[in-house]
């Protein structure tokens, strides 16, 4: 019995070398990265986004005056820039404007129109505890819709991953 494992294991390694070698000789090395690599990037594109939740070190607001309110941050989810050094369409010195933003569509009670905010986390410092943390949810969908989807580290996309806050930027009027 023995003797006939170890003749089918040398069949075995036999063609396993014989291809490996045919393949060497067709197929450059750097060829065969490209593949991998392009494999890997596949595989990794079909991988579910997960939701990041930013909710543990956010303060929450003070009796009254709720600036989450604000009708620019009618889809906002995060720390308020104004109150962690920046303002509200500008992130603080030492921290970047995420590569990519989710957007959401806010009334203006002040002129009745419909405008189009981009929401950009700020990325590169840490997030200040004391700042305000909004978590409004209107018009969003879900994870599969990711421009509309307020629930994720948008700071993925930067070099520099870390959170701070983010702005709410009025892109125009939606049409």
């Amino acid at each position: 019995m023995s003797r006939i494992i170890e003749t089918l294991l040398s069949r075995l390694d036999r063609s396993v070398e014989s291809n490996v070698r045919s393949s060497a000789r067709v197929f450059g090395r750097r060829s065969f990265i490209a593949a991998t690599g392009t494999a890997l990037l596949g595989a990794a594109a079909g991988l579910p986004v997960l939701p990041f939740d930013r909710r543990a070190n956010a303060a929450e607001p003070a009796e009254g005056d709720d600036p989450c309110a604000y009708w620019r941050h009618c889809a906002i989810d995060g720390v308020l820039c104004e109150q962690s050094g920046g303002s509200l369409t500008a992130c603080p010195p030492g921290s970047s404007a995420s590569a990519v933003a989710w957007v959401g569509t806010c009334s203006n009670p002040e002129d009745g129109k419909d405008y189009l905010v981009s929401y950009n986390d700020c990325c590169g410092k840490p997030m200040v505890p004391t700042a305000t943390f909004c978590n409004n949810n209107k018009g969003e969908r879900p994870g599969y819709r990711m421009g509309l989807y307020n629930d994720v580290n948008w700071c993925m996309a930067n070099a520099d991953k870390g959170y701070h806050c983010t702005v709410s930027i009025v892109m125009g009027l939606a049409e």
